[in-house]
Formats: C-alpha cells, sequence, structure tokens
C-alpha cells in the first residue's frame, strides 16, 4: 500500500488580511472558513485583521490591527481629527488618501510587522491574504517563515477599470491603483504564493513576474453546512422562486459585469415573469442604480446586503437561476457558492470561471463575457426548461463534493506551512 504521509504537528499560525468584509468579497470569507478548518485540524489560528473585522467562529483568535478606517461604509473618506491619529503610520495613512491613494496595504503591513516583531516567539508561521504590502519582506528579515496567499493579480481590476474609466477619472485611478506596483514587487520576492486556480496562477506569473515554480494551486472550499440544495426549505431543489434569478458581486466594480446582467434581465423582462436579486450595495446615484431606473427594471430588481452566510445559502437555494457575469474572476466563491446550492449557473466565460464551472456544461453555462444578448438567452433557456435545471442542479452538487471543501483546502495549506517551516 503506498504510504500516507502523517498530517503536520499542530502549528501556531498567525493569518494576516488587512481588510475582512464578513459577507462580500473574497478576503473575509477565505479568512473565516480556512481559520475555522485549520482550527479543527487542531492548529492554533490568530488572524490579525484591519477594518471592517472579520467574522471568526470558535477556536479561533481575532487580534484587532486597527486603522484610522478611512474607508468605512458609514463615512468614507473623511478625515479623523488630529487628536486620534496615533504615529507615524497614521500620518502615511491620512496623507495617502488626501492625494487620491489607497494606503491600506502598505498600513497595515506595517502594523503587522511591528506587532509580529514584538510577537515572534509566540508563532511558527505567517500567512499573509493578498496583502503584498512591503513590511512583509521586513517579517521575512525576522525569520518568521512566510506564506502568502494571491487570489489574483490586482493589475487586472486597474485594467478594467481604466478602460471604463475617461478625463479626470483615469488620472484618479491610476492613482488609486498605485499600490499594485508595491504588490507586484513584493509577490516577486515571496515564496510560496498559495493561488485558487491555474487561471489565476498564469495571471500572476505575467502581471506580477512571479516564478511559476513558486507557485502553488490550491483551490477555495464552501460552507456546505449553509450552503447546499435543501437551504430554502424542503427537499433538495423545491422551494425555488418561479423566474428568480440571483446575483453575487460588487455592483459597482466594471469588473463584475453587473451592468451585462441587468441589460440581459431587461429583455427578458420583455417576455416573461423574472426578478433579480443583486446581493450587493451600490452607491445611490452610482452607475448601477441608474442604470436599474434607465432600464426600467426598478420593481424587478432588489438589492440585499449585510446577511449572514445561512440567509446567503437560503437566497441562492431559492433561486431558479444564479448569474457570475464578471469579466475577470481569479477563483468565485459566489460561482461554487450557487453550484452548492443545486441552483443552475450561467457563468462568463472568463479568468478562472471555465476551471470551477467546468467547460462541458454539466455543471454550468458558460457565455460571452459583455454579452447581453447571448446571457439573456442562456437565462431564458433554463427558466424555460425545469428538466435541465435539476439536472444540472445534481451535477453542480456533485462537482462541489468531489473538488470544493474547505476541509481540503486546510489540509492542502496546512502541508505548505510545514514544507515552509
Amino acid at each position: 500500500m503506498p504510504h500516507t504521509p502523517p498530517p503536520p504537528a499542530p502549528l501556531r499560525v498567525a493569518l494576516l488580511s488587512y481588510r475582512s468584509k464578513p459577507h462580500c468579497g473574497g478576503q473575509g470569507v477565505y479568512v473565516r472558513h480556512l481559520s475555522r478548518e485549520l482550527a479543527a485540524l487542531g492548529h492554533r489560528v490568530t488572524v490579525f485583521s484591519g477594518q471592517p473585522y472579520p467574522e471568526l467562529d470558535d477556536g479561533v483568535i481575532l487580534e484587532k490591527v486597527p486603522s484610522l478606517d478611512l474607508y468605512n461604509d458609514a463615512d468614507p473618506f473623511a478625515t479623523p481629527p488630529l487628536h486620534r491619529w496615533r504615529d507615524w503610520i497614521d500620518a502615511l495613512e491620512v496623507g495617502t488618501m488626501w492625494t487620491a491613494g489607497f494606503p491600506e496595504p502598505l498600513t497595515f503591513s506595517l502594523r503587522a510587522l511591528r506587532e509580529l516583531r514584538r510577537r515572534r516567539g509566540e508563532f511558527d508561521v505567517v500567512h499573509d491574504n493578498q496583502t503584498l504590502g512591503y513590511g512583509l519582506l521586513g517579517l521575512r528579515r525576522t525569520g518568521l517563515p512566510l506564506v502568502t496567499t494571491i487570489h489574483h493579480p490586482i493589475t487586472v481590476d486597474r485594467r478594467i477599470e481604466l478602460e471604463e474609466a475617461t478625463g479626470w477619472q483615469r488620472i484618479s485611478k491610476r492613482r488609486w491603483y498605485s499600490f499594485v506596483g508595491m504588490q507586484g514587487r513584493v509577490a516577486r520576492r515571496l515564496d510560496p504564493v498559495l493561488v485558487p486556480s491555474r487561471s489565476s496562477a498564469d495571471d500572476i506569473v505575467r502581471e506580477f513576474g512571479v516564478d511559476r515554480d513558486r507557485i502553488d494551486v490550491v483551490p477555495l472550499g464552501v460552507d456546505t453546512r449553509h450552503f447546499h440544495p435543501g437551504a430554502a426549505g424542503g427537499s433538495a431543489g423545491t422551494g425555488r422562486v418561479p423566474g428568480r434569478i440571483v446575483c453575487t458581486a460588487s455592483a459597482d466594480s466594471p469588473l463584475k459585469g453587473v451592468a451585462t446582467l441587468l441589460r440581459a434581465v431587461a429583455k427578458l423582462a420583455t417576455e416573461r415573469e423574472v426578478s433579480l436579486t443583486l446581493v450587493s450595495r451600490p452607491k445611490p446615484g452610482g452607475p448601477t442604480d441608474t442604470l436599474v431606473d434607465e432600464l426600467s427594471l426598478r420593481e424587478n430588481t432588489t438589492f440585499v446586503s449585510g446577511i449572514d452566510d445561512a440567509e446567503l445559502g437560503r437566497l441562492i437555494a431559492s433561486a431558479e437561476v444564479a448569474v457570475v457575469p464578471s469579466f475577470y474572476e481569479g477563483f468565485s466563491l459566489p460561482a461554487v457558492e450557487a453550484m452548492a446550492c443545486g441552483t443552475p449557473l450561467v457563468a462568463s466565460r472568463a479568468g478562472a470561471l471555465p476551471e470551477v464551472v467546468g467547460t462541458d456544461g454539466r455543471a454550468g453555462v458558460l457565455t460571452e463575457p459583455g454579452d447581453a444578448e447571448e446571457l439573456a438567452a442562456r437565462i431564458g433557456a433554463l427558466l424555460d426548461d425545469p428538466a435541465e435545471r435539476t439536472r444540472m442542479g445534481r451535477a453542480a452538487w456533485d462537482r462541489v463534493q468531489h473538488r470544493f471543501t474547505w476541509r481540503a483546502v486546510a489540509e492542502a495549506t496546512a502541508a505548505r506551512y510545514a514544507a515552509s517551516i
């Protein structure tokens, strides 16, 4: 019989995340589920995070590394009074904001370096979740083993947003994304780098210049306690709301393709009864909010935000079709969450989505990114075919069980920790 290596000995892990929004954006989701499963494997996990802080499960320690929280949802870009500035890092944070930059990756990394230098003997390994600030290079000099996860290179986000911008917006976007140069320089000096897909690995090699032999692919997972076909109530596959379409995305980010989805839904609404639920909070008067009115979709569209995993699972499992219309994804947790709920999925043929969904049409349908006509046709075909929705939902659930569980993610990640020590 082949020899099975023993599991890694329990480790003391410092998991870094410069911001960890609990219910939207992949960073907070990744931190919560990875830390929980690492703790379940017997490791002692301490999460160091800036605002917004993550929601963590029992057995995981949260160490808050507060910034000045200049980008909080309630009052973004507000300069705090001088008496709240604590040190030179706070001054750097405010000064970068004043000059239209985004300081958090750099300033968090400097604060984390200061804290971990002081507590060097408390940890066996540090795992950075896509901060990629200069402070990480200082951490390496302390001798602490360092593993990093890069979900995808932010250069892709920058390129897509610059293509959408005009006039002074282009100048301000370039300044906002100036931290990306730092991330590339730091990434090139890190080893190992964990990425969620082969597509993301290729992009990180191309965009950041990281050596391919330093990169390990570790797919992400889904919490099947909340995301499963019966989450909406009743037996698996029941509890669906006729005509309901669901999408989880940052509504105002051009990268996520929400405008394409809205145009597709507008076409469908002329032919049938449909409703769209967007798990997002668009800016009032922003591009998404404005487009909803331009397309006369206000009565067909619902925005939902701030819900927990259980509520999100129920919502996705109640839909007849889920859509991920992105122009790029380094992995796509929303796609895997929809598949886990057995909800028929229509996704863009972009980034890692074909790798996640599969290209044979069994677990999901792929469309050309940005093509609202094709997207509407694919959604409409699924809405008209209950048997195909049932077949696809079962195939998607099976794919998740074989490929995308957080326990497998934690085991693979812990093996990388042990190899780096």
